[in-house]
């Protein structure tokens, strides 16, 4: 008889997905930590999102954390404003490379125009887009090459500058990131991983095939998917006590999700509408292991909106979230305002 696929509770892949995402217990600042907490990369598209997702998993968080000597910023998966480790450079560029001979082409073309232009100077992002390419937007293109680099403040225009293209074969980069996807999102399939890395579908398939001896099918609420074979000790195993709250921000790595992932992680259809909006995300609020609500910021004030009754204790563990936010030249001390 065939082997029966692992089968996989929402409490067991929410439980998993918290402790590898350093979401049940803050772990000490250090490097080996923050490259932990961007492990799949922090999405900072949102001013200092990344800083924020920081705080949520480590310790000892300042407002220049996302500057740290051991973090770089650049543009990820789906082009979006990451902060990374340095030392995953490559797999966050060349593991986006594109196969098709024609779009690395263009990548390589633009990176090229971008470094001879720049000559070793940091400029604008408009700036050096415009000189190169007439639209600023194009030098995105030239991120999966590995070789551009840049700084985004979150109130005034993104600095870019080159560096050495990584020393590290883009083949080995895409598996590595398919790794890193099925580690922190896993169960996952091969469409999500397209899907959130921004390749093309057949180039997903052909990464997660390639990886099929370190992986172990399963089944879950919604279907079929894949972990990590290694990872299936720690999946099955019993979550501990999850952390009373966390703010995550706008697109934190625990809620970039979609379609079926979504209805897991927020089973009622009006509140995943509240919370994956059709505009900006707001945050999401994490209470004793479930997202119960959102947050969002405007200066020193915080608005929270619950979607159930939350426990005087429960309220004070989300304010002290809130009052510990590590937000830069405030002019005052946070405001929480809830709703309802």
């Amino acid at each position: 008889m065939a082997n029966v696929p692992l089968w996989l509770s929402r409490s067991q892949i929410l439980g998993f997905r918290r402790r590898v995402g350093s979401l049940e217990e803050r772990l000490p600042m250090g490097v080996s930590a923050l490259r932990r907490a961007a492990w799949a990369g922090l999405q900072d598209s949102m001013p200092r999102a990344a800083l924020l997702s920081i705080h949520a998993r480590i310790a000892g968080t300042n407002p220049a954390t996302w500057e740290h000597r051991s973090l770089v910023q650049l543009w990820g998966p789906r082009f979006n404003n990451y902060v990374v480790a340095a030392k995953d450079r490559a797999i966050f560029s060349l593991g986006r490379l594109p196969e098709n001979a024609q779009r690395r082409a263009r990548a390589n073309d633009i990176a090229s125009r971008l470094q001879a232009f720049l000559g070793g100077r940091r400029l604008p992002f408009d700036q050096a887009g415009q000189a190169i390419r007439g639209n600023p937007n194009m030098l995105r293109y030239a991120a999966p090459t590995g070789t551009v680099l840049m700084r985004w403040d979150g109130a005034r225009q993104a600095v870019v500058w080159n560096v050495p293209a990584p020393d590290m074969d883009p083949r080995g980069a895409r598996l590595e990131l398919a790794r890193r996807y099925l580690h922190v999102f896993g169960p996952a399939t091969a469409s999500s991983f397209g899907g959130w890395a921004g390749i093309l579908p057949a180039e997903a398939v052909v990464a997660v095939a390639e990886l099929s001896s370190e992986l172990t099918p399963v089944r879950t609420p919604f279907g079929d998917a894949w972990i990590l074979t290694e990872d299936e000790k720690a999946i099955r195993s019993k979550s501990q006590n999850p952390a009373p709250a966390r703010l995550l921000p706008s697109g934190d790595t625990y809620y970039l999700l979609w379609e079926d992932d979504r209805k897991l992680l927020v089973p009622e259809t009006k509140h995943r509408a509240a919370l994956w909006t059709t505009r900006v995300w707001p945050g999401a609020l994490l209470v004793a292991g479930e997202i119960v609500g959102t947050w969002r910021r405007s200066a020193s004030a915080v608005s929270i909106e619950a979607w159930r009754r939350l426990s005087p204790a429960e309220r004070k563990a989300v304010e002290g979230e809130a009052v510990s936010l590590p937000l830069p030249a405030l002019s005052g001390p946070i405001a929480i305002n809830w709703s309802p």
